[in-house]
């Protein structure tokens, strides 16, 4: 199986390359005015306007460094029952690795508040831990970006 490894702080986590639809270089975005923290803006995808998170706010609390490997990874969003286009703004994310499911295991903790972290691999460089894009938001924020396509102007 194809994931996409990254970064947020030191630590190195994948995604599932299925379910990435591009990734995209840091791209200006549109600011949300009284956005949660986490919550980067907009951009424009080939007309569409798109929501982008930042991850390493959501998990650190910072936002993501502006360097050339930092990266929007848009990715395919299940909200309530229908996929959206989600961006990811991910350090990092310029590599792409080879890993089977069973590769990974439980971690052994198991954060509420967290429910985006799975199982974790261990390499010669640590562990690398699977985020599920799927629980990547937190419910008020994904209804909130998504409030608009589902209730009609």
């Amino acid at each position: 199986m194809l994931f996409l490894l990254f970064q947020l702080g030191r630590d190195r986590y994948v995604l599932e390359a299925s379910r990435i639809v591009e990734i995209l270089p840091l791209l200006e975005l549109k600011a949300i005015p009284h956005a949660p923290p986490g919550v980067a803006g907009i951009f424009n995808y080939h007309g569409q306007p798109v929501p982008a998170v930042d991850l390493t706010h959501f998990t650190l609390g910072q936002p993501a460094r502006h360097c050339l490997s930092t990266r929007i990874v848009l990715v395919h969003y299940l909200d309530h029952g229908k996929e959206r286009l989600l961006g990811l703004i991910a350090e990092q994310a310029t590599r792409l690795i080879r890993k089977e499911p069973r590769d990974f295991v439980p971690s052994g903790v198991k954060m509420d508040a967290a429910p985006y972290l799975g199982p974790v691999a261990m390499d010669p460089q640590g562990a690398i831990q699977w985020v599920r894009e799927q629980r990547v938001l937190p419910e008020p924020v994904r209804d909130l970006l998504f409030r608009e396509i589902l209730e009609p102007a």
